[in-house]
């Protein structure tokens, strides 16, 4: 397959933690980037230098439409919306509107500027609790909370525009997204974050006393839930080939895990954290959390059949050693004056 010539690309969200590596991953390749985003979550200084930047909110229709006309937009890589699980829970509304509504008010600016790529942050969430694992993209769909419906929604949403207009994407339902940029140029910088590995390396600079272990009686190895790590930048490159791949088939649209298809228990990712940092970090015992499966791991079989995506960051200890190191760089950032 041979490399597109770079189109401009919008990146919605690209001051948040997986955006902003994407918006790195796109520069690396050469393509021009502009983002938006309303920093809600994401930081300013996530965003490099050069980078075209607006900061407003997706549900800004007149906002797009402008984007789209002043940067000559010809692909959205669309990361904004909101994540936490618990959260949507709570406030389900907060996520019908972020996740779901809002990107239909990105998905009609896209149709009316006749964009014609898109690539779409989803979530392993939709599977809810999978009957199997590993998880392939064919399972059933039976989101277990409103964050993972808004997803799944979407997706519907963006299945439905690409029978009925000019106009193909690519959903790529994440895993657990770990890690940094190993050059240190971003990382997971939002306040408290619940992301095991991140809740991790907090502890070990101090920063948290100890790691909750949300239930030891699964039916795993040794007794903790087991995911499927996937480093962020290896997801980001993940976007970029997925969109090489829109442009060279328009008419074809896709809906791929990204994840590595192996597992790692709780435990295991607090000895890799003991093992990076050469320290022990306390452990709190407690009970499981509602909705958690046993093991959730992808089956990557389709997006490495369908890219050239080779995982170049595939090793936990490395994991875990980039999201310290970015730690340590915040840590440092957050004491200058």
């Amino acid at each position: 397959m041979s490399t597109p010539l770079p189109v401009p690309v919008l990146v919605t969200g690209g001051a948040g933690y997986i955006g902003s590596h994407a918006v790195l991953a796109l520069r690396d390749r050469g393509w021009p980037v502009t983002v938006i985003d309303n920093l809600s979550t994401g930081f300013r200084f996530a965003i490099p230098d050069g980078v075209t930047f607006y900061q407003g909110d997706i549900a800004d229709g007149d906002l797009l439409a402008r984007i789209f006309a002043e940067q000559k937009i010809g692909a959205v890589m669309h990361f904004a919306g909101s994540i936490i699980v618990p959260e949507s829970v709570d406030n389900p509304l907060k996520y019908y509107r972020n996740n779901t509504a809002n990107s239909r008010t990105l998905l009609e600016a896209v149709v009316t500027a006749g964009v014609p790529h898109f690539i779409f942050s989803s979530t392993a969430a939709t599977y809810g609790v999978p009957e199997t694992s590993p998880v392939s993209e064919d399972l059933p769909k039976a989101p277990i909370n409103p964050y993972g419906w808004s997803k799944l929604m979407t997706e519907q949403m963006l299945a439905d525009t690409a029978a009925a207009h000019d106009f193909n994407y690519c959903a790529l339902r994440y895993f657990n997204v770990a890690g940094a940029d190993p050059q240190g140029r971003s990382g997971q910088s939002t306040a408290g974050a619940t992301h095991l590995i991140k809740v991790a390396v907090e502890a070990a600079l101090g920063k948290r006393a100890n790691v909750s272990v949300f239930g030891t009686d699964y039916d795993t190895p040794d007794g903790t839930g087991v995911r499927d790590y996937i480093h962020v930048s290896d997801l980001a490159a993940a976007h970029v080939l997925a969109l090489d791949a829109l442009i060279g088939a328009p008419a074809t649209s896709m809906t791929m895990n990204c994840g590595y298809g192996r597992g790692f228990s709780v435990l295991e990712v607090l000895d890799a954290v003991d093992r990076v940092t050469n320290m022990k970090i306390e452990r709190v015992m407690g009970p499981r959390r509602a909705g958690d499966p046993d093991s959730l791991i992808s089956d990557p079989a389709r997006i490495k059949s369908t890219l050239p995506w080779v995982p170049q960051h595939a090793d936990l200890d490395e994991i875990v050693r980039h999201a310290l190191n970015w730690e340590r760089k915040l840590a440092d950032m957050r004491a200058e004056p």
